[in-house]
């Protein structure tokens, strides 16, 4: 993994493809590569370390002559970042270039059988692996088409490939199976990528591959097959997208972008979906029978979409009385989860191609669980297989430290938590009308905090404590969930280790860990809990912590008297709370990272959507 481009067209191809890796950069990586084919030569550069090196090495693609090619930048995964790992990978016989996205599983196994028949390796990878058995397979069928459904035959594991081989100028060979690929339209040229991101600028007719489907394209012509070979009919999809919605448009970075951008993310994820002051969720069908069934709910995700869940806990069984279990989706599969036909479980991805999620959802179906999924990206894998889905409708995400994506799956979750209350009439109409007119005033109160005011608040404080290198985050109830989050970003971003406790487990062991001048981070914004977390901040402090606050208006004065320094966000309904507390933490996250000198829009060793397990 991490990002693939193929073009055939009219034009160079090499410019075209090193702007297609370009808008993909977001996706993580530390290699990067592009093969162009021309009059019957393969042309094939890969540098180690940044896309930059890359167009240095080919001067901006203009000593890569050719009008067809494919491109890659490269998240290691079987072998170390360097140029020999790097992608595209040329089979031993100079017929194939393959650019590969996935595991193959059975690498190991492939590689011994080819070394007996005399094929030679140079690379650590298990996508050379798959590149030298199509390219036998290719020696042995004397057709490329023939040559890939072989080899896919042979081939455990999850692939996005694609493919040119010498023989056939112009073409490109394509397959997926359990990573994201798509075909852009274009006059006089095709598109395959692994994001919509990379074509915006040369067509906005798409077509998603599902798994086990195969695009066969030149510049003037495409077929799509099926696993056996068959042609089979896709119906172009229009992206909607603007293209500035990818671009940074004057901020620093692609994640202080998407912080200022969560007020109109908010607002465009729940506008819809409330009509008169009432809840409506035409995009599922979870109606008042099904629910009064209902015996338990998951919640499976990973990383900041797992934090999502914890929140969620504490929020749908409030309001509707349901036993719910967050699970990470890596140990769902493994953990012989308690589902049948009476169980909900929330699959929650930004990407909708998390692999971990993903196997998930397909663990729970089979156990006969109803799934519903939360994701952005249309006509994504876990989009397709759930039963229902609830999009977010956030726009491109584009920094790997998710932002607008958390605020607006916890938005959909929050929704749903009163969809289902009111559908099983677990809430009164007056609390039911309280939450919901505090829900819509989220987005301004966001607005709110993201003020120059405040913002200047936060980098005050990102100055201050900026060098230190433990930080422990402590909170109850829904701002314990938050703190996991704010943890996280610290993590992912400025390289801090980081860790988040439930305030009352401090005296459980992590206490141990406090000593004279470690940061702690607590938020309290629970009325009914904020003495308790306020003792927790005293035994913190009498072990030499500074602290930082992040309350609301109501608690703000009481706060200030007990921590060294706060941060106060508007006042609503408790249970919502997490949607305006953690604003503060991203920034804050953000503004540490910047003055640690951190690559924060692509922070190392991370991926935007992790397509391996």
């Amino acid at each position: 993994m991490c990002g693939i481009v193929g073009f055939s067209g009219k034009i160079p191809a090499a410019p075209v493809l090193l702007d297609g890796l370009a808008k993909l950069e977001y996706r993580g990586y530390d290699s990067t590569g592009i093969c162009t084919f021309d009059h019957g030569e393969f042309f094939l550069t890969k540098k180690q370390g940044r896309l930059s090196n890359l167009a240095e090495a080919t001067d901006d693609g203009k000593n890569m002559p050719g009008e067809a090619g494919i491109g890659h930048t490269r998240w290691a995964t079987h072998g170390a970042p360097s140029d020999v790992n790097a992608h595209p990978h040329m089979s031993w016989n100079g017929k194939i270039v393959v650019v590969h996205n996935g595991i193959i599983e059975n690498y190991l196994l492939l590689k011994e059988m080819l070394t007996e028949k005399g094929v030679t390796f140079q690379s650590e990878t298990d996508t050379e692996v798959a590149c030298n058995l199509l390219a036998w397979c290719y020696e042995e069928t004397g057709d490329l088409r023939s040559a890939l459904l072989r080899a896919l035959d042979m081939i455990e594991g999850s692939y996005a490939l694609v493919v040119m081989c010498k023989d056939v100028p112009g073409t490109i060979l394509s397959a997926k199976k359990a990573s994201p690929l798509i075909y852009g339209f274009g006059k006089d040229f095709g598109f395959v990528a692994s994001d919509v991101t990379a074509v915006l600028r040369y067509t906005r007719e798409v077509v998603y591959l599902d798994d086990d489907e195969i695009v066969e394209m030149d510049a003037e012509h495409v077929t799509f097959l099926d696993r056996q070979g068959n042609e089979i009919q896709k119906t172009p999809e229009h992206v909607d997208w603007e293209i500035s919605a990818a671009e940074k448009g004057g901020y620093d970075h692609f994640m202080l972008k998407e912080i200022y951008e969560q007020p109109t993310a908010f607002a465009k994820t729940i506008s819809p979906r409330i009509r008169d002051h009432h809840i409506v969720l035409d995009d599922i069908s979870l109606d008042e029978e099904y629910l009064k069934k209902l015996s338990r709910i998951y919640v499976v995700a990973c990383g900041s979409a797992y934090y999502v869940g914890c929140v969620g806990k504490y929020v749908i069984e409030k309001l509707c009385r349901v036993p719910v279990e967050p699970m990470l989706a890596s140990e769902f599969r493994y953990c012989d989860p308690l589902c049948d036909e009476n169980t909900l479980v929330l699959i929650i991805s930004q990407s909708g191609e998390t692999a971990d999620t993903l196997a998930a959802l397909r663990e729970a179906k089979r156990r006969g669980a109803r799934t519903l999924a939360i994701v952005n990206v249309v006509g994504s894998s876990i989009s397709k297989e759930a039963d229902d889905v609830i999009y977010t409708w956030a726009g491109p995400e584009i920094a790997v430290a998710t932002t607008k994506a958390y605020s607006t799956q916890l938005a959909i979750v929050d929704i749903l938590a009163l969809y289902i209350a009111q559908t099983l009439k677990r809430i009164t109409k007056e609390e039911y009308d309280t939450i919901l007119t505090a829900f819509e005033k989220l987005p301004e109160q966001i607005s709110e905090i993201l003020t120059e005011e405040n913002v200047e608040i936060i980098k005050q404080y990102a100055r201050q404590f900026h060098q230190v290198e433990d930080v422990y985050f402590i909170g109850r109830h829904v701002d314990n969930a938050t703190c996991l989050e704010g943890s996280l970003k610290l993590k992912e971003i400025a390289y801090i280790h980081s860790e988040a406790y439930a305030a009352g487990e401090l005296k459980h062991g992590p206490i141990s860990l406090i000593e004279d001048g470690t940061l702690v981070v607590s938020v309290a914004t629970n009325g009914m809990l904020f003495d308790k977390t306020m003792s927790n901040i005293k035994e913190t402090k009498a072990r030499g912590a500074k602290v930082l606050g992040i309350t609301n208006r109501t608690h703000a004065q009481r706060m200030l008297d007990t921590v060294d320094c706060e941060f106060v966000i508007p006042d609503t309904e408790p249970i919502l709370q997490p949607s305006l507390s953690v604003v503060p933490l991203q920034l804050f996250s953000y503004y540490v990272s910047l003055e640690r000198g951190c690559d924060i829009d692509k922070p190392r060793n991370l991926a935007k959507s992790v397509t391996v397990e």
